[in-house]
């Protein structure tokens, strides 16, 4: 009779305890207390009755111990630290009516049991808001650190865009245009006005072609689109560019852009420093890599040579392709001309 009113009450305890788990509910917390209490005074009724001694003795110990597991979740406020203390003071009372026998080994086990799930609920309830404490921190200083990357990454994009276009015009006007048709000339400084303009409105210029900027960017642009205009332009600018090879591949923009921007960054180096007025770029592709290849019969130079100050070839051509996953081979010998090879992926 014992095992059939206890078993019921052991099955909703053990509910309890689940759903304390899920929820941290007070209302499971105060059915199981109560599915557990019950138990022990089932046990304290049957006495000399039914249940026979080594049954009690192995029920009391399960429900006490069953009862001490919901104090894991009753040290975060004032009212579940009462429930605590209550439920505690209960259960040794009515352990001591179920079992006389024994008491004080009894008790000590009880005390023992409620005193560890005390602790660790406590430990527990300090520790979570700690931890979120901390993930929070760690979340805070990764947005920042991503926010410095990214102004950085727009201070590069920014000092790029200034060297490729501005700067470019400002050494042209220094030189007094020299081998530039006025008309080019001005043609540019233009277009460095306007690019100017949507700068200082906080517009973020999206770069189409060398010397052309807009802000409408575009999924995939044909390479073959946007050479003639980088052929044109550089054409003002007296450097004669004889392409050879496809242009009708299809690119990313940001590839795109990236890729036009260093071929014309290569040209604007052919055109200032290998004392030609004509350069040749070669345009080949496979099932993974667009490649370009410029090459001059200029003066040269010895490539240890390059100051790595320079903005030019090290930022505006090898990191601009290096962060489009693409890069860049370098060949040249005083007297020799000077050749270069731009890769990137489709």
């Amino acid at each position: 009779m014992t095992l059939l009113l206890v078993l019921p009450l052991f099955g909703i305890l053990a509910l309890s305890l689940y759903w304390v788990g899920v929820n941290r509910s007070l209302s499971w917390v105060g059915l199981g207390i109560l599915s557990g209490l019950c138990i022990l005074v089932v046990v304290y009724l049957s006495e000399g009755d039914t249940v026979s001694p080594s049954l009690g003795t192995a029920i009391v110990p399960l429900a006490a111990g069953a009862l001490a597991s919901f104090a894991v979740v009753l040290t975060v406020s004032v009212v579940r630290l009462v429930t605590l203390v209550l439920a505690f003071v209960v259960t040794v009372v009515l352990a001591e009516l179920a079992i006389p026998g024994n008491v004080g080994m009894q008790d000590a086990q009880i005390l023992l049991g409620w005193m560890l799930a005390t602790i660790f609920g406590y430990w527990l309830s300090a520790s979570i808001p700690r931890a979120g404490r901390r993930i929070h921190s760690i979340g805070r200083a990764h947005r920042a650190e991503r926010q410095a990357s990214e102004t950085e990454a727009q201070r590069r994009q920014g000092a790029r865009l200034l060297h490729d276009t501005v700067l470019a015009t400002l050494t042209l006007l220094a030189h007094s245009g020299v081998g530039v048709a006025a008309s080019a000339l001005q043609q540019q400084a233009g277009e460095d006005a306007r690019l100017l303009r949507q700068l200082r409105l906080g517009a973020t210029p999206v770069p189409q072609s060398s010397g052309s900027y807009t802000l409408e960017p575009v999924e995939e642009t044909a390479l073959g689109t946007t050479l003639e205009s980088v052929k044109q332009r550089f054409g003002r600018m007296g450097l004669e560019v004889s392409w050879h090879g496809t242009g009708q591949v299809l690119l990313p923009s940001d590839v795109l852009d990236a890729f036009l921007l260093a071929l014309a960054e290569c040209l604007e180096n052919v055109r200032r420093h290998a004392g030609v007025t004509d350069a040749h770029v070669t345009i080949t592709d496979d099932e993974s890599t667009v490649r370009a290849m410029v090459t001059d019969a200029g003066v040269g130079f010895v490539l240890s040579d390059i100051d790595e100050a320079r903005l030019g070839f090290k930022d505006s051509v090898v990191a601009r392709l290096s962060e489009v996953g693409g890069n860049v081979r370098l060949f040249s010998s005083p007297g020799a001309g000077t050749t270069v090879v731009l890769e990137v992926p489709k």
